[in-house]
């Protein structure tokens, strides 16, 4: 077991932020993370939109930067698998699938994951045809037409890159209007290789050993239709990744971690940061600055508590 001042569980923009703040103030930090660090920012090829990067950087050089920093001061990334915590007195006992961490304050910044569509065929050709990552899987799709489920920055976005591979792209979405920024919707509607597809939803996925065809229906007349492509990336929101918690803090009716303007949750000594907590923006600088908040209070918590 690992006995350490702050564990943060995910390395994603808001845990590396919150490594680094830790680390600084000479306290013993641990950022863990199951995968790769970067978390989301990783599934898309450009952020445009993060102070200081004018024409944009990219999401594996920006994570690399915020890793290297907070390991300048000390932190420590660890790639291991949380799946659950427990209260030991005044302490957090982490349970990982590698090792047992037990820290005076943990941050939790795991992030959220992809929703599904929950439709026949979904499941089955995940993989196949089927995908939630534009900038891992688009490549494949080469000349091909395709289509994209959502109607928010996600889609919008990676509707548009998926562009530069695909020889066509139908933007299905249930509304009649995007809720993606302007600036997306703008070169949406601009891009030739692009078809929007309004008030539809997707009934099922259907194929052999790939991806073939969509069953669409339009939501207003309620005519069904098929739709003939070769894959389906589908970006209609994200679930927050708070099920290792087990009642272990207050969590808004959509599952995210319920805290104040100090990213203190409702038990002590836990605090939270990111697309995990209930900011009702999930951008890059508001992870990072979540991360940063809930890091000096954590600080401050054990300060108080621990002398």
């Amino acid at each position: 077991m690992k006995e350490v001042d702050i564990a943060i569980i995910g390395g994603g923009p808001a845990g590396l932020s919150a490594g680094l703040y830790g680390a600084r103030s000479m306290l013993k930090t641990v950022v863990l993370e199951k995968q790769s660090p970067g978390g989301q920012i990783l599934l898309t090829d450009l952020i445009e939109n993060y102070p200081g990067f004018p024409g944009g950087v990219n999401p594996e050089e920006l994570t690399k930067r915020m890793r290297e920093q907070g390991e300048e001061f000390g932190a420590q990334v660890i790639l291991d698998d949380i799946d659950g915590i427990e209260e030991q007195g005044n302490f957090w006992k982490v349970n990982g699938w590698e090792d047992e961490y037990l820290a005076k304050a943990l941050i939790v910044a795991t992030g959220s994951e992809p929703r599904k569509l929950e439709v026949p065929g979904e499941a089955k050709f995940t993989g196949r045809g089927v995908s939630y990552c534009a900038t891992c899987d688009a490549p494949f799709f080469k000349g091909q037409e395709v289509a994209v489920v959502g109607g928010g920055d996600s889609a919008a976005s990676e509707a548009i890159y998926i562009t530069k591979y695909a020889s066509k792209v139908y933007l299905i979405h249930r509304r009649d209007k995007l809720r993606a920024e302007m600036i997306w919707q703008k070169r949406v509607f601009e891009n030739p290789k692009l078809e929007l597809v309004w008030d539809t939803v997707v009934r099922e996925i259907k194929g052999e050993k790939k991806v073939k065809e969509l069953i669409l229906r339009n939501l207003k007349d309620g005519e069904e239709k098929t739709l003939p492509v070769e894959a389906i990336f589908i970006f209609i929101g994200m679930i927050p990744n708070t099920g290792f918690l087990k009642d272990k803090v207050k969590l808004t009716p959509s599952g995210k971690i319920d805290v104040n303007l100090r990213m203190e949750s409702s038990a002590n000594g836990i605090f939270a940061a990111g697309d995990v907590i209930n900011v009702p923006y999930e951008q890059v600088s508001v992870a990072v600055g979540t991360g940063a908040i809930a890091a000096m209070s954590a600080i401050e918590y054990i300060n108080k508590n621990f002398g």
